[in-house]
């Protein structure tokens, strides 16, 4: 039977991609593994691999295509002895399906026992037909998929199945809430973002004979307008700002770096100082949640790189345990990888606080919006000479200014501050950092 590649969710948020390209052509010979288009995220350039084989009967989607919907059919592989004879039949059921699928798990949930009326589908002999992420679901958590009944298109077993029977439930009761779960949260900044209309700037520019280019949102960009619209209007933000000389922290970097032949940033000496603080003051390493606030054990901390698309925020994980050298050489690869658009989720999905450095522009100081669903991001500027007082005297050093934004939901004013007061010694005695 003709089975059918659909669009995957490559992350939480991702609604709709575009088909960026096709490795495989119709024709071709596919195996497990095998990559067979790229596709754009809102946040990514990802590929998408076969985890069955046969030959690429058919391509639905063209290369180039643009808002393609999660779950819709982009290409038909024929296993051994069909041909494009069999595209035909099996065809127009799925394509009634596939449409609804997304809606029908997102907003109303019973309309997923439907498909559960025929498990056994989801497997024919020794085979067993699963999206590539419900098999690694069910690969790391030591589940057979041969005993987990599926509710996708044709019986086939999609990550709320392998969540449910992971969990012990009935597949089909916990697959519409498992399946909504990042449908719902998708489309909640959008409504936020569309809730303050504003001036048309198109239409006025239009009426007053303005003459303008206009520059396609990417589907990062439109993501970053609403998780950004989102945060600003529904996160309690204020800011706390301290100023540090870095005249010790520059002199070590000069000497780590002439005598390792590295080259380690200030931004590095600020991520390690930052993992530090939060291992000592984990206050501060907190997310706001209804249920309470999460207080987490790791230190993960997200470092804002920005690229053609708009601006993105790859992790250095576990950064307390990592050294300078450590942290220096991930934050250079993980901007390269940010850079040419090849970041995997893991890499920037998730993150505990937020640091975000515009000292390289020459910015003294700014406010950085928080990057939901972290409570804390910090903004670093230039270091420059100023005029500082020594005792009684005055004289010259090179201070850095530093502005935490903090989430009120789950961080007081209290908490920021004694947080600050901790990274400003860290930062001001790096010496403490190679301890």
């Amino acid at each position: 039977m003709p089975i059918e590649i659909l669009m995957p969710a490559l992350s939480p948020t991702m609604t709709e991609g575009k088909l960026a390209k096709w490795v495989k052509k119709e024709g071709d010979a596919v195996k497990s593994g095998d990559v067979l288009a790229e596709i754009e995220t809102d946040k990514a350039t990802m590929e998408v691999e076969a985890v069955d084989e046969g030959t690429l009967g058919k391509i639905l989607v063209a290369e180039g295509t643009e808002g393609v919907a999660v779950n819709t059919p982009i290409a038909v592989i024929l296993e051994e002895g069909e041909d494009a004879s069999a595209i035909g039949a099996p065809k127009a059921a799925p394509k009634a399906e596939a449409a609804p699928a997304p809606k029908a798990e997102a907003a109303a949930p019973t309309a997923a026992p439907a498909p559960a009326a025929k498990p056994a589908s989801a497997a024919t002999g020794d085979r067993v037909f699963a999206s590539p992420l419900a098999r690694r679901l069910a690969s790391q958590g030591g589940l057979d998929l041969k005993a987990v009944a599926g509710t996708g298109p044709n019986g086939r077993i999609v990550k709320a199945d392998v969540e449910a029977a992971l969990k012990g439930g009935a597949p089909k009761a916990a697959a519409a809430p498992a399946a909504a779960a990042p449908q719902a949260a998708a489309p909640a900044p959008v409504a936020a973002a569309a809730a303050p209309k504003g001036i048309d700037a198109k239409a006025l520019a239009d009426k007053l004979g303005m003459k303008y280019k206009v520059l396609p949102n990417s589907g990062m960009r439109k993501t970053i307008a609403k998780r950004l619209t989102e945060a600003w209007q529904t996160i309690p933000h204020f800011g706390l700002a301290v100023d540090c000389e870095i005249d010790n922290l520059l002199k070590l970097r000069a000497e780590l770096n002439a005598k390792s032949g590295e080259k380690i940033s200030v931004n590095d000496f600020v991520v390690k100082a930052v993992a530090i603080a939060l291992a000592r003051f984990p206050a501060a390493n907190v997310s706001w949640h209804e249920d309470g606030i999460l207080q987490y054990e790791n230190v993960d901390v997200s470092v804002a790189v920005s690229t053609d698309g708009g601006l993105i925020t790859p992790i250095v994980k576990n950064a307390d345990r990592k050294g300078l050298a450590t942290i220096s050489a991930e934050v250079k690869e993980l901007a390269k990888k940010a850079k040419e658009g090849k970041l995997k989720p893991e890499e920037f999905q998730g993150g505990t606080f937020s640091v975000s450095n515009l000292g390289m522009f020459g910015i003294k100081s700014f406010t950085s919006i928080i990057n939901p669903p972290q409570s804390c991001i910090l903004s670093v500027g230039a270091g420059e000479k100023r005029p500082v007082v020594k005792g009684d005297a005055l004289a010259i050093a090179t201070v850095m200014s530093l502005t935490l934004t903090v989430d009120h939901r789950s961080v007081d004013g209290a908490v920021g501050a004694e947080f600050l007061k901790l990274l400003k010694g860290l930062i001001e005695d790096p010496i403490t950092l190679m301890l």
